[in-house]
């Protein structure tokens, strides 16, 4: 088979495997980085079947069990999810993602590919650590310009619902969009790009240099194969998520607001970092760290893998 072939049948089925599996994570981690900000109650302890917060959270007393729907960290998430939508709740949003990352990371792999051993070789040597950084920056830039509407789409659908009555459909997000682009103009389909890109661009950047240099490192030591681009995809991926974290609330948060009732306020990047800051502290910036983790872990190992063992195995058979 063709190498071109083989890979871009390597980076597909990676990037399905990774969609298929990795969603639910994707989904708890948005709602963890999209409910409603937790303020402090208006009584220590309040009467039988009465509010104990403000609207932005429901919680009662009743009959001595304290429920709330502020769903608090990543198991309880899971549950309210679960209990709010069922299991199909948890892969909601896996059609779009299909849509959004089979495609989009077969490009960005692909271009990534190219770059690295076709384009930037003429600028950088074959061995500086720059090399693959550049590569990374390059074509995950493009690709998440390119892909940014589609990922505003998907953001929305598996954010927190107002109530767990009326969660978010397709048709009720594909409308809000419809309803916005109509008052502001097309450009507002890149809502949340600049965050995007400061997530994406830092992490691919960091990601490749790390994987590189990693790989290089077992193979000094006569470790090649799958397995070992899994566990330099999963060890890169794990520090680079810890690095942009930040960026993504940031990203999730701005993309979101479209279903929420804030759309008009705190519209720039900045205004929201410091409203996070200010009303939330700085651990809001980290919200949903420990699914972003537990999904990216293996996501990069796997695609990562899929696509070097397959793409090889593919390429040398007859």
């Amino acid at each position: 088979m063709e190498p071109f072939q083989a890979k871009m049948i390597a980076a597909a089925t990676g990037s399905t495997l990774t969609a298929l599996t990795m969603t639910p994570f994707d989904l708890v981690k948005t709602r963890l980085q999209t409910q409603p900000t937790q303020t402090r109650p208006l009584f220590p302890r309040p009467p039988p079947n009465t509010c104990c917060q403000p609207r932005e959270v429901v919680c009662v007393w009743d009959h001595g069990v304290f429920k709330a729907e502020r769903v608090n960290g990543f198991y309880d998430a899971v549950k309210h999810v679960w209990k709010a939508e069922g299991l199909r709740g948890l892969w909601k949003g896996v059609g779009t993602t299909l849509v959004i990352g089979v495609p989009s990371s077969t490009a960005y792999i692909l271009t990534y590919d190219h770059l690295l051993h076709s384009v930037f070789p003429t600028f950088f040597h074959q061995e500086s650590p720059l090399l693959p950084l550049f590569a990374g920056v390059t074509a995950r830039g493009t690709i998440s310009t390119i892909a940014s509407p589609l990922e505003l789409i998907r953001t929305n659908l598996q954010s927190t619902p107002v109530s767990a009555k009326h969660p978010h459909t397709l048709r009720s997000v594909l409308t809000s969009i419809q309803s916005l682009v109509q008052q502001r103009g097309i450009f507002y389909l890149w809502r949340g790009l600049a965050p995007t890109l400061w997530r994406d661009v830092t992490f691919s950047g960091y990601y490749w240099a790390s994987y590189e240099a990693w790989k290089k490192a077992f193979a000094r030591r006569g470790h090649e194969g799958a397995w070992i681009a899994f566990v330099s995809g999963a060890i890169s991926g794990t520090s680079a998520a810890l690095l942009t974290s930040p960026f993504d609330v940031l990203k999730t948060r701005r993309q979101a607001m479209i279903m929420s009732s804030t759309t008009g306020h705190f519209t720039g990047t900045i205004s929201l970092l410091l409203k996070i800051v200010r009303t939330e502290g700085t651990s809001a910036l980290f919200a949903g760290l420990s699914p972003r983790i537990a999904k990216i872990a293996p996501a990069c190992g796997i695609m990562i893998s899929c696509y070097e063992g397959i793409g090889r195995y593919l390429i040398q058979k007859p």
